[in-house]
């Protein structure tokens, strides 16, 4: 029978009774989730289940207006309440449409929005909306432009009118059109109430004739937004109490008042027509009338069929795999995916769904030794808990353990099928007696997380790796008899992946002892730091005193021992010869033969502790990046990598001390298994798409054959329920943000109360979005930073057309477009050429662009509508030069979206180093860091080594969104100068420590520069290296964990890690790094080319350097080593 449990979605069902969802009563037959509404006199639109539907401000039953597979958002009605402006992403992309309000064929509007956050109507009838499209710097500006009806209507205007601000997001003109209202800086990424760090949505203004935009929400260190203009007043939303409210204010920013006083859910959303607001809360629209301050619930009923909800089926769920495990014997395998788990055969028979439309998640099922029962940790209860499972499929699962508090790991259990050992992430290691449904505390870890965790083969001893408290992991043996633990190894060096030879003699482990530098010396270009690679050797422990290793070169004093082996291999060898042969004397049936081996008893393994640090012996062979050892009475097995490289590799050695050779088993693999019998290798390796590829082969150090030794995965299939599975995700979402959040108080936040406030809506989900959309609330009650809600099952566009771009930027004039800017770049990296200005290309600005593949771009409302899905490939271009002469065809090869906006960066780059050069005299040298990831080390050597030796240097941090090399970067700044060399001509052009810096230093950042971006900058100030100039940061130094991952895949992260000073204070975190000079970047001047923040820097290092000039190393007088003999 397939195992069917409900409890998580019974629990969810009760929380959900407990109260009701924001809207009186709702029928599950007829509601739905609710979302981002738009009013116009009568009319509101929303989206719900990723389309847009129309209903009466009064409720009633909403109309369906769209019905694409993508997801279509934001949608705004024009002011004369005919067209509906939203994005879709129809062809993949998300871009802006229009559509008529009463329903109607969607017109493409635009080819390249780029990450469209907000979308609306200006009084003239204008779409305005936010792009990065025309940004240099990832930043959101608002762009305007004439929307076209029909598709094939002619081009009367421009395509685009970009407001002259750098930095906008939202915003709303007054009724004349000459003021804009706006919201400066996008939403800051991490799902975070009540967030006040540097990155905080504020209400700015720009009038025309205005020479700056002027904020007006200063008052307040939180979030104002989303403002919307109504007879002279200022309405926004703020969390100014707590919760996102509707306020409003006049036009300088006073007179402030609240209209809503919510105090569950936030407004979001919020539009406003002719004095009404409607926005969501909840899962409902609400209407706020703002003559009479009537805040109601609007009744919306959705007459749909839920197709998203109907029974899903996942057609390839080899690319959802989460876990495997081989049986003892390697005739099938155990596969976990979307929370389910599946047995497959090795070759022909039965495919089992153990778990299927379960409501419950499992999590790494695993076999039994007797092959006939799995453990998997699952939900059921509520918390992650010990399960066993029929392999076969039939039967009820059985409850191990009842008293988990946290997310459980590893099972392991031992050869004998009576106990299992499994860790928790409390970092505690247990042992539970299956029979005995008891479960036993062995040891907690206060450095980190115990892995490794393996078993004797008496099952009588445990051995474990746990990291010391600095940070090198120490193997440990554990007694099940006597409760003892034993280091095997010291802390001195890393150690890991123990594992017991067959027979109990020896414990074989990895450990990193090799420190042979493939750098040999600190001088050459770069300052070339030491590098230790292959630092892995494999290593055996005699468990018994007096043990030869089998290792060990034979000498004179073994030959007699040697022959004896010899002559007991043969014996074995004649035993297996009459086991083949079925005509043979004595010959049994291979299943007898079998059962008679499982019964027969493990050899009985006794350990002599005292002095077994000292019983370490080297394995024969060369250091390497060895993992995953495992061993049979044979061989040795273990993966192995090269740095630098993604692919990792199986391989085997046989046991002896004749013909050691390391031989390579299977290349490019994920992860392997030895089965319990020691006699098959499972090898999972990558497949196409994403996918896994599963071989069972014998367990031989040889190369493998892997023909015919496939696990046929082709025909499996299997479907869930969307709505049971959500959900189970909203559940273990809540019980995950709990499990790996870094305060074990939860700041304070009753969590419990959270998952009752949030589970009603819940209810109402029909897509996987909407449960995002849920989940994103929930986390950002911890009001911390680093919480992402991301990914999971979620519908995409039927059709995935990329845009492309000649990276240059255009105005429509008669005959075509012409180029009007082609982006700067730096010549010493040749491929950040713009394509119209590449070599035999050689287009300028001022040339007009006449056609794209022989089609005409006289009448086309954008030239990227004849580039989408030509990115990297050749086009044809008639170009008409500005010389006046005549056109002539060029082939370009147009960019994907990345690389144009990664143009745009390079270009902003190396005009920023441009200008410190121009302005500071050649004195002070420039280093812009996009992120602090291990690749932008590169982009550090490039631009920091040639001005080591400058008096100035600007480490450049703005929009650079974090990674964790701030201590590379650091400590390359921190090297002093305290030794100069002289050579016998010239000046003393080096010196130890080599290429250290011996100028003047500052940091720039802004509201974007996060996580390790701001942990560099916080850095700089505290060792005191210089000051730090620009805004305060986003405020994000919980750092995170990826790694509680919903059964789809899907994440709600949490903050894992938290940070504080040697005085005892967190640090940045919810408010970001203080900067010692503020400077702002204020978004007019900025749109105009000005950058002060930049400015500030050259000014404060050329007066740095006036004060303190940072001179040459002058050479002493040669010293005169001169004898005069005395008379």
């Amino acid at each position: 029978m397939r195992l069917f449990f409900v409890s998580a979605t019974l629990a969810l069902s009760q929380l959900a009774l407990a109260q009701p969802a924001s809207g009186p009563n709702p029928n599950p037959q007829t509601h739905g989730y609710y979302r981002q509404p738009s009013i116009h006199g009568d009319t509101i639109v929303f989206v719900s289940e990723g389309d847009l539907w129309r209903v009466p401000a009064s409720g009633g039953t909403a109309t369906r207006l769209t019905t694409g597979t993508g997801e279509e958002a934001r949608p705004a009605i024009s002011p004369d309440g005919k067209t509906i402006a939203f994005v879709g992403t129809y062809e993949g992309p998300g871009e802006i449409y229009t559509m008529p309000i009463d329903g109607g064929l969607p017109v493409r509007q635009t080819y390249g929005a780029s990450r469209v956050s907000f979308v609306d109507w200006t009084p003239s009838g204008k779409v305005l909306y936010s792009t990065r499209e025309f940004a240099t710097l990832p930043s959101s500006q608002l762009v305007a432009f004439t929307p076209r009806a029909r598709e094939a209507d002619p081009i009367e205007a421009a395509a685009v009118d970009r407001v002259p601000l750098y930095e906008a997001d939202q915003g709303v003109y007054s009724d004349d059109g000459k003021t804009l209202f706006f919201t400066r800086l996008p939403f800051q990424g991490s799902n975070t109430k009540r967030y006040q760090g540097g990155f905080i949505q504020q209400l700015w203004k720009f009038g025309a004739g205005d020479a700056e935009a002027t904020p007006l929400t200063t008052d307040y260190d939180g979030t104002s937004k989303d403002a919307m203009w109504w007879q002279g007043r200022i309405y926004f939303a703020s969390d100014r109490d707590g919760v996102m409210n509707i306020w409003s204010m006049d036009q300088s920013g006073k007179d402030l008042k609240q209209h809503t006083k919510h105090t569950e859910y936030d407004v979001a959303s919020p539009s406003q027509n002719n004095g009404r607001i409607t926005y969501q809360h909840g899962a409902d629209i609400w209407l706020l009338d703002l003559a009479s301050g009537k805040d109601s619930h609007v009744p919306i009923q959705i007459s749909s069929d839920f197709d998203q909800m109907r029974e899903d089926w996942i057609k390839e769920p080899a690319k959802a795999i989460a876990s495997t495990s081989v049986s003892p014997n390697g005739d099938r395998v155990a596969l976990t995916a979307r929370g389910q788990v599946f047995v497959a055969p090795a070759k022909q028979g039965r495919f089992v769904d153990v778990t299927q439309k379960s409501g419950t998640r499992f999590r790494d099922a695993t076999f039994l030794p007797d092959g006939k029962s799995l453990l998997a940790f699952s939900d059921a209860s509520g918390e992650v808990e010990l399960w066993k499972l029929p392999a076969n499929g039939v039967g009820e699962p059985t409850q191990i353990t009842n008293d988990s508090e946290i997310l459980r790991f590893a099972i392991v259990p031992s050869p004998d099928g009576k106990l299992v050992a499994h860790t928790d992430k409390n970092q505690k290691l247990y042992i539970t007696d299956l029979d005995a449904e008891s479960t036993k505390t062995i040891v907690q870890n206060k450095t980190g997380d115990i892995g490794d965790v393996s078993w004797s083969a008496d099952s009588k001893w445990l051995v474990f790796a746990a990291p010391a408290p600095n940070s090198n992991s120490v193997i440990n043996l554990y007694s099940v008899a006597t409760g003892q633990t034993t280091p095997v190894t010291t802390d001195r060096f890393d150690s890991a992946s123990p594992a017991f030879s067959p027979d109990g003699k020896w414990l074989y482990l990895l450990s990193d002892r090799n420190f042979q530098s493939t750098v040999q010396s600190p001088w050459g270009p770069l300052a070339p730091q030491p590098h230790f690679d292959k630092r892995t050797k494999i290593y055996l422990v005699s468990l018994k005193k007096g043990q030869r290793s089998p290792w060990q070169p034979n000498d004179e004093l073994n030959a007699d021992k040697k022959d004896e082996k010899k002559d007991d291999a043969k014996k074995e060898d004649k035993k297996d010869e009459a086991k083949s042969d079925p005509k043979a004397d004595g010959a049994k049936d291979d299943k007898a033969d079998a059962k008679k081996d499982d019964k027969k008893p493990a050899t009985e393994v006794v350990i002599d502790l005292d002095g077994i640090q000292s019983r370490l012996e080297e394995v024969p062979l060369p250091p390497s990046n060895y993992g995953n050892l495992s061993i049979t009475d044979k061989s040795l097995f273990f993966t192995d990598f090269t740095r630098g490289e993604p692919k990792t590799s199986l391989h085997g050695v046989n046991i002896g001390n004749e013909k050691i050779e390391n031989k390579t088993i299977s290349a490019d693999i994920r992860r392997y298994e030895l089965s319990h019998d020691r006699k098959k290798l499972f090898i999972q390796k990558s497949g196409p798409g994403g996918s896994a590829s599963l071989f069972i082969v014998d367990a031989a150090a040889a190369p493998a054959d892997l023909d015919g030794k496939s696990v046929d995965l082709s025909k499996w299939k299997f479907s869930l329920v969307p709505a049971i599975e959500w959900k189970q995700m909203y559940v273990d979402a809540w019980r995950l943000l709990r499990d790996y959040f870094y305060a074990t108080n939860m700041h304070g936040v009753d969590w419990p109360a959270m998952k009752a406030k949030y589970a009603p809506l819940v209810e109402r989900v029909r897509t996987r979005a909407e449960l995002n959309d849920i989940l994103a609330q929930l986390s950002g009650e911890l009001s911390t930073l680093h919480h992402f809600v991301r990914g999971g099952d979620i519908r995409d566009s039927s059709d995935d057309i990329a845009n492309a771009f000649l990276g240059a930027d255009m105005s429509r004039e008669s005959g075509g477009w012409r180029v009007t800017h082609i982006y700067d770049f730096d010549p010493d990296e040749p491929g950040s050429i713009p394509p119209l200005a590449r070599p035999g290309v050689d287009i300028a600005s001022g040339d007009l662009i006449e056609q794209i593949n022989g089609i005409s771009l006289a009448n086309v409302a954008d030239p990227a509508s004849l580039l989408r899905g030509k990115a990297g490939q050749q086009v044809l271009l008639r170009v008409k030069p500005a010389s006046g002469a005549d056109a002539r065809d060029v082939i370009v090869t147009p960019l994907s979206g990345g690389e144009a906006a990664d143009l745009r960066y390079s270009s902003w780059e190396y005009t920023r180093r441009l200008e410190v050069e121009k302005k500071g005299n050649a004195q002070i040298g420039y280093v812009h860091l996009r992120n602090m990831s291990g690749g932008e080390i590169g982009r550090w050597a490039k631009n920091f080594f040639p001005v080591y030796n400058r008096a100035g240097l600007i480490i450049d941090v703005r929009r650079n969104t974090g990674g964790n090399i701030d201590s590379w970067i650091l400590g390359a700044l921190i090297r002093k100068a305290w030794m100069f060399w002289n050579a016998r001509i010239g000046q003393p052009d080096s010196w130890n420590m080599q290429y250290a810096f011996r100028g003047h230093m500052v940091v720039l950042c802004d509201a974007f520069t996060a996580s390790d971006g701001e942990a560099f900058s916080e850095g700089f100030k505290r060792l005191g290296l210089g000051k730090v100039i620009g805004t305060r940061t986003w405020g994000g130094e919980v750092w995170l964990s990826m790694q509680n991952r919903l059964s789809d895949g899907g994440v709600a992260s949490a903050g894992e890690t938290g940070v504080f000073g040697p005085d005892g204070i967190w640090l940045i975190e919810g408010k970001g790094v203080v900067p010692d000079i503020e400077v702002d970047n204020l978004p007019h001047a900025t749109f105009e080319g000005k950058d002060a923040q930049l400015d500030a820097a050259i000014a404060h290092l050329q007066q740095l350097i006036k004060e303190k000039p940072v001179l040459p190393p002058q050479p002493p007088a040669l010293p005169n080593k001169s004898f005069t003999p005395s008379k």
